[in-house]
């Protein structure tokens, strides 16, 4: 049976860029797709980017005990994690690798214990978060404090994670996952 991977981080602070990182190793790591109650934005594709679902039908399934994890972030705007994308990965033999908020992250590790591994990408400095923020280009100055506020919290659950993942150098950190992960992997 495959293993798990739980990558959890404040926005901005390298977590999608060390989980392409390492999708990009010889891992066997497949990415676990979550469902989502939004509308899907550009060209993004159902079973692609995510499970797109009506707010009705992500209703039906909590009811269904069908996630692992799920929120409710905005009324109506749902984002979890499916069991049967987990169990999909698990029974063709791949590991799965999952880019989630703190609060998943947290009820995943809780569900599967020992064989997962929950990895906290920390920030160098609450000021660098805001920096690479606004160096995005993405977002206004309120959508950008609003984030920030959300990072202040979401540092707070880095000590229920297993391992720390200190993001001040991109190279040293991407190295620092890939022993880890590997040892993990191998154990």
């Amino acid at each position: 049976m495959g293993k798990l991977l739980i990558f959890s981080a404040p926005s901005g602070s390298g977590k999608s860029t060390i989980v392409n990182y390492l999708l990009g190793q010889n891992l066997n790591l497949r990415f676990s797709i979550s469902a989502t109650s939004r509308e899907p934005r550009g060209s993004e594709k159902n079973g692609v980017e995510y499970y797109f679902l009506t707010p009705e039908e992500f209703r039906k399934r909590i009811a269904n005990d069908e996630f692992l994890e799920y929120e409710e972030v905005y009324p109506g705007r749902f984002y979890g994690t499916l069991k049967s994308e987990v169990n999909r990965i698990l029974d063709n033999g791949g590991n799965v690798i999952f880019d989630v908020d703190v609060v998943g992250g947290c009820n995943i590790k809780k569900y599967f214990g020992d064989k997962a591994l929950s990895v906290f990408v920390e920030p160098p400095s609450v000021e660098e978060l805001r920096y690479r923020l606004e160096k995005r280009g993405t977002d206004s100055p309120e959508v950008i404090a609003s984030r920030v506020a959300k990072a202040e919290y979401e540092l707070t659950f880095a000590p229920c994670f297993d391992v720390i993942i200190r993001n001040d150098d991109l190279n040293r950190a991407q190295a620092e996952t890939l022993e880890v992960v590997t040892k993990f992997l191998d154990e």
